[in-house]
């Protein structure tokens, strides 16, 4: 029977007598610390904070290079962890993620396969998504392998991992960096990478470079989304004392988004703002009214196009007013506070713009000697080796006989040592060699690779013991990193003196202003900024006016079409033409729902003083006064017959006194005082106002004085229109006399042979303008007899109208 174990009593615990206040102290600082080097902060020699760093080293270890395939997020996040890591896998693939965003680091160190996010919406899951190491990558552990960094254990002593990685471009200022520790932080912008390389080189070059200097090669921040830096002073601030803030602003134009419309066109958003927050907030303001003009607001962003977020305003709003406000109101401008607090020797520290380069300068100087050492060691070995080689191959019968002499591998070591001259080292690599191997070496290979590494010992010893060397190696490095990854910038920064004026004092809606609406004979609107024209002689290129009417900005003009009805446009819709004619303009079928084979014929105001003139294919006229319209969009002005179209209209004011021109296709020219046409009302069906052939018809109708002048344009009734036109023919008005309307009309350009009918006819104030179908101006001929049979024209003329003014 077993005898009983005895149990020893346990040991009376020991208790010790601590302060609170000493504990709370302790623990707390312990706590910070390793939140302050362990977490939160960065290295200002790599730019990394140990997740990220360790994630790149494990990637490296297991051969993620950009040329192998991509492998699960989860994989790394599991390997990063266990070895290197003990952390939650969730903040290891948030770091993981962040180092695979181009929206969010200049140039990416990851190469992401899957849904990584975007500024509005987090990643997928890393079990959905798959990563390696982006080509940028190689750059920051390229030689890690040749004693260039130092080593220390991992969490539980198993592993080593490196304290800081070799990188070969300054990392904190082109991908920049954000962290939140105890008691302080970090916030630094991206940077350009060729520019931050270019005053690294300065730098380099000119330890004692100002930063008025550096700042010629690096003007400040460009941040990967791009967009507007506004002002310049806080980033010379930043620069100088590591503290100091910007304002980020959208890139945005104004478009015309529609026929009636212009829009506020954004595309490129401040820094780690996306589309969906500012168009919720943009939302937001509108339904409280908080902002006006905004009609509409739609989000065009795709992968082939990039980002196109389209505001549309509302007629008779300030486009530019509108974005000044949407500027102050919403995150299309944000600010950026820079905060450059990264670790100097295990210390937190806040660096200036040149201090930050001058630690990354130093950490590479010191990376290229310890590599450079590394590589001559090994080159030297080698040589020594090959010494050996070279003695042992031209003696090779010898040595093979020494060995077999010897009763074991002791005493042949020794006395091929004592035979040859050889070191221990030199001897033992022979003897470790399989024969086979020993006798195929060539005499003259050896003496190559010896004459090489030679050069390469030369080479590097070079390095080693001039500082000028050196540094002309790590420049060199720079520019082959910026020739692999340089892009050019992305952000636009604004000096405070090219910063446009806000119209914050304006108002945002368009002041109704007196304004003229011009029409052209192509069927192109716009309207002038005020009640003054162009100068007279600006030519409108491809064009040339028909009607001109003063009207106001917040007013609507009516369109006549060839059915008869009115359509009621807005004319602050209208662009706004610039001094040399309607450069700017929109057509009047795209801001009218036309119907099939309806076209527009005039422009009419929609105001009380005056009333409305039209004419038709089969010589009707009519005068309509325009008050009391239906409150619709189109209003019928004229009953028309079967077969019958409406050519043309004019406006008469109450205190004018204008004539009416009739031309119909046979060149019959009827001339009438339109103040004898009482005025019908809208559903009326007009009178006779000239008596057109059945073979003929009607093809202009104009209202004017008795300055003007005609323009008729003859051809053969056979010809295409725009072709074969023959003769043209410009006749004083005051040459035909007044008569009563429904007559007959009299001849007003006699045909030549093979002429048959007008192509073209025009009636308005001097001076006149014709073009062609290229737009090149043609110079119209001396005035002539009313019967006469005009010029012959020498090129095609497709366009009659007036000059501006």
């Amino acid at each position: 029977m077993a005898k009983p174990t005895s149990i020893k009593p346990a040991a009376a615990p020991q208790v010790y007598d601590v302060a609170v206040g000493d504990e709370m102290r302790d623990s707390f600082l312990e706590y910070a610390y390793s939140v302050i080097y362990s977490r939160a902060l960065p290295d200002a020699r790599d730019g990394l904070k140990p997740v990220q760093r360790r994630i790149l080293f494990q990637m490296s270890q297991m051969g993620l290079r950009p040329e192998k395939g991509h492998v699960k997020s989860a994989r790394v996040v599991g390997e990063v962890m266990g070895r290197l890591h003990p952390h939650g896998d969730g903040a290891i693939y948030d770091a993981l993620v962040r180092l695979a965003q181009p929206f969010t680091l200049s140039l990416p160190l990851l190469d992401g396969h899957g849904n990584f996010g975007s500024v509005d919406d987090g990643p997928a899951a890393m079990r959905y998504t798959e990563c390696r190491l982006a080509v940028s990558a190689l750059s920051v552990t390229e030689s890690i392998d040749e004693n260039t960094v130092d080593f220390m254990a991992n969490y539980d002593g198993r592993e080593q991992e490196p304290e800081v990685l070799p990188a070969a471009f300054p990392a904190l200022l082109v991908n920049g960096a954000a962290g939140i520790a105890v008691g302080m932080a970090t916030s630094m912008a991206p940077h350009n990478l060729g520019e931050t390389i270019a005053a690294a080189k300065l730098l380099l070059a000119k330890p004692k470079a100002t930063l008025e200097q550096i700042m010629k090669v690096l003007p400040g921040p460009d941040l990967p989304s791009g967009g507007q830096i506004v002002g310049t002073a806080g980033i010379i601030d930043a620069y100088r004392t590591g503290r100091g803030s910007f304002k980020m602003r959208a890139s945005a134009a104004i478009e015309d988004v529609n026929p009636r419309r212009k829009g506020i066109v954004i595309t490129a958003l401040p820094y780690n703002v996306g589309p969906e927050r500012v168009v919720e907030k943009i939302k937001e303001l509108v339904i409280s009214k908080k902002i006006e003009g905004v009609a509409n607001i739609t989000d065009l962003t795709d992968y082939d196009h990039g980002l196109r977020l389209v505001i549309e305003i509302k007629s008779g709003y300030q486009p530019s007013a509108v974005l000044a406000k949407l500027y102050k109101s919403t995150p299309l401008e944000e600010s950026f506070n820079i905060n450059n607090v990264a670790l100097v020797q295990g210390q937190p520290k806040t660096l200036s713009l040149i201090e930050l380069l001058e630690v990354f300068l130093a950490h590479r100087l010191q990376v290229v000697t310890r590599r450079s050492e590394h590589r001559r060691k090994i080159a030297k070995d080698r040589l020594h080796l090959v010494d050996g080689l070279l003695v042992a191959v031209l003696d090779i019968d010898e040595v093979i006989a020494v060995i077999r002499a010897s009763d074991d591998t002791a005493a042949a070591k020794q006395k091929l040592m004592e035979v040859f001259d050889l070191t221990e080292i030199q001897t033992q690599y022979i003897l470790e060699m399989p024969l086979r191997r020993l006798t195929k070496f060539s005499v003259l290979e050896l003496e190559n690779e010896k004459t090489e590494l030679k050069a390469t010992i030369k080479e590097l010893t070079s390095i080693l013991n001039s500082p000028d060397k050196l540094r002309e190696t790590v420049a060199g490095e720079l520019d082959h990193v910026a020739k692999l990854h340089a892009v050019p910038r992305r952000t636009m920064i604004l000096n405070d003196d090219e910063i446009p004026l806000e119209i914050e004092q304006a108002a945002i809606q368009i002041p109704d202003q007196p304004c003229i609406v011009l029409y052209s004979q192509a069927g192109l609107l716009a309207r002038t900024e005020s009640d003054q024209l162009p100068p007279g002689n600006a030519r409108v290129k491809y064009d040339a006016i028909a009607q001109q009417v003063e009207t106001t900005t917040r007013s609507q003009l009516g369109l006549i079409t060839t059915e008869g009805r009115l359509i009621r446009v807005n004319v602050v819709d209208l662009p706004v033409t610039t001094k040399s004619g309607l450069a700017s303009n929109v057509a009047a079928s795209a801001i009218a729902t036309l119907r099939k084979g309806e076209r527009i014929v005039g422009i009419s105001p929609l105001t009380t003083n005056g009333t409305l003139a039209l004419a038709t294919e089969l010589g009707v006229i009519k005068r309509v006064e325009l008050t009391d319209l239906p409150a619709k969009e189109t209003v019928e002005v004229i009953s028309l017959k079967l077969g019958d179209s409406v050519i043309g209209c004019g406006w008469i004011t109450a205190d004018d006194e204008p004539l009416g021109v009739l031309i119909t296709e046979d060149a019959r020219l009827l001339q009438f005082e339109l103040t004898d046409i009482r005025a019908q009302g809208r559903n009326a069906g007009g009178v006779s106002g000239i008596k057109a052939s059945t073979k003929s018809k009607v093809i202009g109708f104009y209202v004017c004085h008795e300055s003007a002048v005609i323009i008729t344009i003859a051809a053969s009734a056979n010809t295409l229109p725009g072709t074969g036109h023959s003769s043209i023919k410009v006749t004083e008005l005051t040459e035909f006399s007044i008569t009563a309307r429904g007559g007959a009309g009299v001849r007003c350009h006699k045909f030549r042979k093979g002429e048959s009918a007008l192509a073209l006819a025009y009636a308005g104030e001097p001076p006149a303008a014709a073009n062609t179908a290229r737009g090149a101006a043609v110079e119209l001929p001396q005035t002539d007899a009313r019967d006469a049979t005009g010029a012959k024209l020498e090129q095609q003329i497709t366009a009659l109208g007036s000059l501006l003014g």
